[in-house]
C-alpha cells in the first residue's frame, strides 16, 4: 500500500488545506495590486511553511542587495517566492498533472493561474504589469513547478527566459507598451526559430520576411518543434530579411497569434512534456506591422543567441527541478517500505545510492545559481550556463532512472509520477541547445583562456 506521503509531497507545515486555499486566493494578484504588496504576501506563505514562525517581516530587499547575495544563499524576498511556487504547485498544480499528461492538453484554468500569481512576468517591470522581480527569481519558480509538472515549467521558462527578455532588452518602447503588459497578464507566447533543415544549425532556416509595399514586412515559412504552439497569443518568429548577408540578415518579430495567414498545426506525439503542446507552425504571407520588428533589423541572430544563454539556465532549472521532483516521491517510499524487516531506506547500498544523488543534485543547484548570479551582476556566463545545462539534464536522467529501480514495480507504473518525470527529462540533453553543443561551446571557451 502507497502511502498519501508518497502520493504527494506537500510540506508538513501547509497541511491545513484551508488555510493554504485562503492564501493562495489572497496571493492571486489583482491588476491593482503591487508587486511589492505581492512579495510581502509571498512572506506570509514562506512563514507557513516553516514551522515556527516567530519574527516580524522585515523590509523587502532591493535589487542591488539581491545582486550582492552568494550563489549558495537566497534572498528573503528569493525564498518567499519559492515557497509561494511551492505551494501553488502542490495544491493547484498537482492534482491535475496526471489528467493534463493523459490528455496530452494543458488546463486553462492552470495557465490562467499562472498569470495571476505572476509567474508569467517575473522580470517585466511593475509599469507594464510584472511582477518586476529577478532573473533568480524566475529560476526559482521554473524549478518549483517542474518539480511537479515540467510540462507547466517549460510554458513558464520559455515565456519569462526568452520572450519576456527579448521584448525588454531590445524592443522599442512601441513595442514594450504593446506587448509586455499582455505578456505579463493574459497572453502567453512562442520562441519560433527551428525548421525542418534548420535545428542546431538554426541560422540556415529557410523563413523569410520581405517589405511590404505599403510599410511593414510579410513573412513566409514554416517552424518546427515550436513549444507552447496551441497556447500562444503572440509569437517571436525570426526570419530571414535578407538571404544575400547569410545569417546576418536574420530578424526578429513579434507576430500577433490571430494575424491572417497563420496555421499551427497538429501537436507532436511525444514522449514526454506531453501536456505542452509541440507544433508546426506555418506563416503563408503573414503580414506585420514596421513596429513589430524587434530591435534592429539584421541583428536577429544576435538577439537569438544571447537571449538562448540565458534560456539554457532556465532548462537547467527545470530539469533540476524534475531530479528534485524523483526524489520527493522515492524517498518516502524507501523509508516507509520494508523488506526482510528492514526499511529499504535504511540498507547501506541504498543509502550510498541517493546520496550520491542527492550530492549530485546540490552540485547542479550550486551551478544553476551561480550562472544566475553571473547573469544578474553583468559578468559572462555563457559557459557557466551551458555548463550548467548540459550537467543538470545529466543529473534529471540519472535520478529519474535511479528512482524508478528504488521504488521497484510500482514506479514502473502510473500510479506515481515517476514514470513521466522519466519520459520529461530526456528532452533535456536536446532542446535550446544539445549536449554535443554545449560541450563544443565550453571547450571552446576553455580552449580561449589558455591560449
Amino acid at each position: 500500500m502507497i502511502s498519501s506521503t508518497v502520493a504527494s509531497k506537500v510540506p508538513r507545515a501547509a497541511t491545513n488545506t484551508r488555510q493554504c486555499n485562503r492564501l493562495l486566493a489572497q496571493l492571486r494578484r489583482p491588476s491593482r495590486q503591487t508587486a511589492r504588496s505581492m512579495v510581502v504576501m509571498t512572506r506570509q506563505a514562506s512563514a507557513m511553511l516553516k514551522p515556527n514562525p516567530t519574527t516580524s517581516l522585515p523590509k523587502t530587499c532591493t535589487a542591488a542587495q539581491r545582486n550582492h547575495s552568494s550563489f549558495a544563499t537566497f534572498t528573503e524576498d528569493e525564498n518567499a517566492i519559492r515557497d509561494t511556487a511551492r505551494l501553488w504547485a502542490q495544491t493547484s498544480l498537482l492534482p491535475k498533472v496526471r489528467s493534463m499528461d493523459d490528455n496530452a492538453k494543458l488546463d486553462p484554468d492552470i495557465i490562467q493561474e499562472l498569470f495571476d500569481y505572476g509567474f508569467m512576468g517575473m522580470e517585466i517591470p511593475e509599469e507594464h504589469g510584472g511582477a518586476d522581480m529577478s532573473f533568480t527569481m524566475a529560476c526559482i519558480v521554473v524549478e518549483e513547478i517542474a518539480r511537479v509538472d515540467p510540462s507547466v515549467a517549460i510554458l513558464v521558462d520559455i515565456h519569462n527566459t526568452l520572450t519576456n527578455n527579448a521584448v525588454r532588452f531590445w524592443g522599442s518602447d512601441e513595442l514594450k507598451n504593446k506587448w509586455l503588459p499582455r505578456l505579463a497578464t493574459d497572453c502567453a507566447s512562442s520562441f519560433c526559430l527551428s525548421e525542418a533543415s534548420s535545428g542546431t544549425d538554426a541560422f540556415s532556416m529557410q523563413s523569410r520576411a520581405t517589405k511590404a509595399e505599403s510599410g511593414g514586412y510579410v513573412i513566409n515559412g514554416t517552424k518546427l518543434w515550436i513549444s507552447n504552439a496551441k497556447e500562444a497569443g503572440v509569437f517571436l518568429v525570426f526570419a530571414n530579411l535578407d538571404p544575400s548577408k547569410g545569417y546576418k540578415g536574420i530578424s526578429a518579430f513579434m507576430v500577433d497569434a490571430n494575424a491572417p495567414g497563420i496555421e499551427v498545426g497538429k501537436p507532436e506525439n511525444k514522449l514526454g512534456l506531453k501536456a505542452s503542446s509541440t507544433c508546426p507552425v506555418t506563416f503563408e504571407d503573414v503580414h506585420v506591422d514596421a513596429a513589430d520588428l524587434l530591435g534592429e533589423e539584421g541583428l536577429g541572430y544576435k538577439y537569438c543567441i544571447n537571449i538562448l544563454n540565458e534560456g539554457r539556465i532556465g532548462i537547467a532549472a527545470q530539469q533540476i527541478g524534475i531530479a528534485k521532483g524523483c526524489m520527493d516521491i522515492a524517498l518516502p517510499y524507501m523509508n516507509e517500505r520494508k523488506q526482510f524487516g528492514t526499511l529499504i531506506g535504511d540498507f547501506q547500498g541504498m543509502q550510498h545510492q541517493y546520496a550520491q544523488i542527492a550530492t549530485e543534485i546540490h552540485a547542479a543547484e550550486c551551478m544553476l545559481y551561480n550562472a544566475c548570479r553571473l547573469k544578474e551582476s553583468g559578468k559572462d556566463f555563457v559557459k557557466e550556463a551551458s555548463m550548467v545545462k548540459l550537467y543538470a539534464s545529466q543529473i534529471a536522467e540519472r535520478t529519474a532512472s535511479k528512482s524508478i529501480e528504488w521504488l521497484g514495480g510500482i514506479g514502473f507504473t502510473k500510479d506515481l509520477l515517476a514514470e513521466k518525470f522519466y519520459r520529461d527529462c530526456k528532452v533535456g540533453s536536446i532542446y535550446e541547445g544539445t549536449s554535443n553543443i554545449q560541450l563544443q561551446t565550453i571547450a571552446k571557451l576553455i580552449q580561449a583562456d589558455y591560449k
